[in-house]
């Protein structure tokens, strides 16, 4: 099979987050698929499978398991295909559902791609599991944004919300991998989407991502789609809104996801970047 590398949310190969695209999955077991992508070792690798010009099922597999869905992974896949194949769209039967995403070229040749999420919903987080991630991340509840409440956020898979009061304790990132995992392998979480709010819509994140064997994502589209019905469904922007979220810079991977929030409720979040193909 052919192993192409890409990286999403940015236009610099030195940016953004890596992930695996095999555009041509057909007949390739799961075993196989986990063992590709434990040996690609970024935080995804996406494999998918035509079922015709524009349809196709897709898996993504991070080194350690599979995850039912993932956004920076689904912008590579769909670069990369708009480079062999032209721009356009491509719907994709993800494990978490159904996911449009879109291609366009730049007049500088750099291929931007925009995926529209599953319907987003959001939930409270238990009193009991807040204190054990604060505890797990080695923060203190003063450190919170009372703005921005925790909650348990989904658009394809499940994220904890989690809001710093400032940008020196999103900066500061030093948690227990050992609790953190364990608490998210009881729970579901994929990962920890801890965020700092600098302007009315704009964000920085960073995402701890111990199930996958990773300690940090450096951009991470579905936690953002995530983010994005988060922020609608509480209130937190008016929508129709566009909201930029920065993501990466504290790993020297700087990231730029840009979300646009519709006003129709339960309607899919669409998370947009840049994606460019790794040096060989």
């Amino acid at each position: 099979m052919e192993i192409l590398r890409y990286v999403a949310f940015s236009a610099d190969p030195a940016g953004g987050n890596p992930a695996g695209v095999v555009l041509d999955a057909t007949g390739v077991s799961d075993a196989d698929m986990q063992r590709v992508a434990a040996e690609v070792g970024y935080s995804e690798t996406a494999f998918l499978v035509a079922r015709g010009d524009e349809d196709f099922d897709v898996r993504y597999f991070s080194p350690k398991a599979e995850v039912p869905f993932c956004g920076h992974a689904t912008i590579a896949s769909a670069a990369a295909y708009a480079e062999r194949h032209g721009p356009g769209t491509m719907r994709l039967d993800t494990r978490a559902g159904l996911v449009e995403v879109s291609t366009k070229v730049g007049a500088d040749g750099i291929v931007t791609a925009t995926l529209v999420s599953v319907a987003p919903r959001t939930e409270p987080i238990a009193d009991g599991d807040l204190v054990a991630l604060l505890d797990a991340l080695r923060w203190a509840p003063e450190d919170l944004d009372a703005t921005l409440p925790p909650r348990v956020a989904f658009a394809g898979a499940w994220h904890p919300i989690v809001a710093a009061a400032s940008r020196q304790r999103l900066a500061d990132l030093d948690y227990d991998l050992a609790a953190l995992a364990s608490l998210m392998a009881q729970r579901d979480w994929t990962t920890i989407d801890l965020v700092y709010r600098e302007a009315t819509h704009v964000f920085h994140a960073r995402n701890p991502f111990p199930p996958g064997g990773v300690v940090e994502d450096p951009a991470t589209g579905a936690a953002a789609a995530a983010f994005g019905g988060y922020l609608r469904e509480l209130g937190l922007v008016a929508p129709p809104a566009t909201v930029t979220v920065h993501q990466g810079l504290d790993m020297g991977r700087p990231s730029v996801l840009t979300l646009s929030i519709p006003a129709e409720p339960r309607s899919g979040i669409s998370v947009s970047g840049a994606a460019v193909a790794l040096p060989s």
